[in-house]
This record gives C-alpha cells, sequence and structure tokens, in this order.
C-alpha cells in the first residue's frame, strides 16, 4: 500500500443528527422560519449544496443579501466547531502515516463551508491531497471521485486504502474502483471486510 484515503464525517470527526438539528435550528431562528419545516427544507438541498457553489443552493431560498450572508457565516461557525474536534488520535495517525512514507488523502462529501474554513483546523496540511465533493462535482459512491483521489495522490486505486464509516455506500464505492476498504465502526450492517474501532488501528493495517 502505497496511500490511505479517508472519510471525515463519522470518521475523522462527529456529526450526528443532533449536530445538524442545531444547526437548522439556529438558522430557522435567524430567518425567522418554523425550525420542523426549515430543518426538512436543509436537507433536501443536501445533494445540491454538496454537489456545487453554495451561492447556488442559497439563492433559492429567496433570501436578502444581508441574511444570506448571515446565514452562510452561521454555515461556517457550526463546520469549523465541529472540525476542530478531530476524533482521539486523528492527527497522531495521519502524521505517522506520513512518517512512514505513505501518502494520505481524504474524499469528503461537503458544502463549500468546509472548504472556507479548512485552512484554520487541526487537519490543514495533514493530507496530500483533498477532495471536496462540492469542489469537484461529484459524490461518493461515484466512481470517479476514489479515481480522482488516486490520481491527485500518484497511486493506483489497488495501491490505496479508503477508510469509513460506510455513508453513501462509500466502501462497497471503494471497492468497486480496486480500492481495500475498511470501515470504522459499526455504520454498516453485513459489512464483512476489514473493521477498526479507531483511527489508529490503521496504522495496525498497514
Amino acid at each position: 500500500m502505497k496511500a490511505v484515503i479517508f472519510d471525515l464525517f463519522e470518521t475523522l470527526v462527529d456529526y450526528d443528527d443532533m449536530r445538524s438539528r442545531a444547526f437548522t435550528h439556529a438558522a430557522a431562528d435567524l430567518l425567522g422560519r418554523d425550525r420542523d419545516g426549515f430543518h426538512s427544507l436543509w436537507r433536501d438541498g443536501r445533494p445540491a449544496r454538496d454537489s456545487g457553489p453554495l451561492a447556488t443552493y442559497i439563492a433559492t431560498l429567496d433570501l436578502d443579501d444581508d441574511l444570506a450572508e448571515r446565514l452562510v457565516a452561521l454555515r461556517r461557525e457550526t463546520g469549523r466547531a465541529v472540525l476542530m474536534g478531530p476524533r482521539h488520535g486523528v492527527v497522531d495517525t495521519l502524521r505517522e502515516l506520513r512518517r512512514r512514507g505513505l501518502k494520505t488523502g481524504l474524499i469528503t462529501i461537503c458544502s463549500e463551508d468546509v472548504v472556507d474554513v479548512w485552512p484554520d483546523t487541526p487537519f490543514a496540511g495533514l493530507f496530500d491531497v483533498e477532495v471536496f465533493s462540492c469542489a469537484v462535482g461529484m459524490l461518493k459512491p461515484d466512481p470517479r471521485i476514489y479515481e480522482l483521489a488516486c490520481e491527485r495522490l500518484g497511486v493506483a486505486p489497488s495501491e490505496a486504502v479508503f477508510v469509513g464509516d460506510g455513508a453513501n455506500d462509500e466502501l462497497a464505492g471503494a471497492e468497486r474502483v480496486g480500492m481495500r476498504a475498511v470501515m470504522i465502526g459499526d455504520g454498516v450492517q453485513g459489512w464483512s471486510g476489514a473493521r477498526i474501532a479507531s483511527i489508529p488501528e490503521v496504522l495496525e493495517l498497514i
């Protein structure tokens, strides 16, 4: 193996429905909208936000410029708070992989607010390649997003390991392009491949 490529949410950082609702409730209050209604609206808009410019999606909400800017700022603040808390051992593991001569990559489904705050997070500089879905217009498990990450890393898919929680069929997607897939946690029932309980265990697989 020459490279290890990671998922982000529920792999390197925690992000669950409670965090999502905390944001949409705050956003609804900011915009003067019903909380449950805005949560559903925001959830339904995820494919658009995660595969293109955030501004394009925000424009569909019919907000004046001031509210649009405040909503984006709130989203960035929320994303920054999530990304400032890597799971235990994540940063040290990424550094150790590179110390061992392995390349590190990231493939994540996310909107532009993540890209905007990324340089301010503990993850900045820890990956040789970062593939953000919103920037490339592709979502996992599209085979092209895995192939793009491997191409940018200069490795063949067969020379790379993908580590993720299994959302979005990402593990099977990685395997379909020839990568070795490793699941963290218990995200996928019936997963018969390699499994780890925490990120530092990756070092035992390489």
